[in-house]
């Protein structure tokens, strides 16, 4: 389980000669711009990268999630992140494969597979917040097309999207008994009239901006609903699981990135006559940090083998543990790498405090850390419920 295959040399490998050329300061001039990364992504295009996880009978590369988590971890480690692969091409990707119609299938997944069409996913809701199933976005079905009216908040790289990937009503939350069921999910056309996009404000540094997705009486081909009416919990998911393992995968590679700089700063910098890496005031921390990034990176492996296994029940487990203990080991390195650096870990040539809040992001998002120790309590030490 534990073992690289040759396959995952090679992502390791493609990575490290990509981020030669397109490095970390390509990737924080995107992010100042506010422009996507194109040049990085049909560079990942061209090597088949995009569609690791799409079926080969599709155009992609057949590979699972381990694999997957091995790409996203090494592209943290070398600071060039991008969460439309995760939303995308693992989230969309992997419900269109798993649920899509045969039709739907080979509509979407060879050109998401090739780089030609990029997807989004579209759940957040400013109502609803972690609440999901209180979601107010809803479908209509009229005639052979639903009628989509909404909003969405937090939506990842949608300007830079073809198609989004949208939860929705399609049985309003008061109708149903079973409040997990009347979901549904559609693939929207990011250009279909009645979308409205709204820029937000966000004091994290990266290439892909956030937005606001208003849907104004959005008609939407029935040929678009993912599996069954109604059902969309029971899919969503094999969305959110892998969604949490890849988001682990970024936040160890971050972690390591971080704490690689402050390892090599602490050797180099001398004060007192000794490199301040020879004081246990620093070298503790850093060698506490760097054990738990490690614990996470296994934990995370681990989780990725039980979804690639089939295992839902306890890959879910062990996703959310697995993004839990992720993104503080890396939150615990940013810190601890800041405060090797002194007052110049909050210069931004230093580029230590602009990966702070992307960081300290991974907290929160996608899944909130109060939310997986919720789930953690009831469903797997089967404590009450608390919410």
């Amino acid at each position: 389980m534990f073992e690289a295959i040759p396959e995952e040399k090679m992502i390791r490998e493609f990575v490290r000669q990509v981020s030669k050329q397109y490095d970390r300061e390509y990737w924080l001039a995107k992010a100042r711009e506010g422009a996507f990364p194109e040049e990085l992504w049909q560079e990942m295009a061209a090597g088949g990268y995009l569609g690791m996880m799409i079926p080969e009978e599709h155009g992609g590369g057949g590979l699972g999630l381990q694999q997957m988590a091995v790409l996203l971890e090494e592209m943290g480690q070398h600071g060039i992140p991008l969460l439309l692969l995760v939303v995308g091409n693992v989230m969309d990707a992997g419900l269109i494969a798993r649920y899509g119609s045969a039709e739907m299938q080979k509509r979407y997944l060879p050109p998401l597979a090739s780089g030609d069409l990029r997807f989004c996913f579209a759940l957040t809701e400013p109502t609803a917040g972690s609440n999901s199933f209180r979601i107010t976005t809803s479908a209509k079905l009229d005639g052979d097309e639903y009628v989509l009216n909404g909003q969405k908040m937090f939506i990842t790289g949608v300007d830079a999207s073809d198609h989004l990937l949208v939860v929705v009503r399609t049985t309003p939350f008061e109708e149903v008994e079973d409040k997990r069921e009347g979901l549904s999910l559609l693939v929207v056309d990011r250009h279909a009239p009645g979308i409205t996009l709204q820029p937000l404000e966000m004091g994290v540094l990266h290439p892909e901006t956030q937005f606001a997705v208003y849907f104004d009486d959005v008609r939407v081909p029935r040929s678009d609903l993912i599996g069954e009416e109604g059902k969309g919990t029971r899919y969503l998911f094999d969305a959110l699981n892998p969604e949490r393992i890849t988001a682990a995968a970024v936040a160890v590679g971050l972690g390591r990135h971080v704490l690689d700089k402050a390892v090599s700063y602490a050797k180099e910098r001398v004060v007192f006559d000794k490199p301040i890496g020879t004081h246990q005031g620093l070298a503790h921390p850093l060698a506490e940090a760097k054990t738990h990034l490690e614990l996470a990176a296994v934990m995370t492996r681990y989780a990725a083998y039980l979804a690639d296994e089939g295992d839902k029940l306890t890959a879910g487990e062990y996703a959310n543990m697995a993004k839990f203990a992720a993104a503080d080991a890396a939150t615990e390195a940013c810190d601890v790498a800041i405060e090797v650096h002194g007052g110049s870990g909050f210069s931004t040539d230093i580029d230590l405090i602009t990966l702070w809040p992307y960081i300290r992001m991974l907290r929160t998002v996608p899944v909130s850390r109060e939310m997986i120790l919720n789930y953690i309590g009831e469903h797997v030490l089967g404590l009450p419920r608390s919410y």
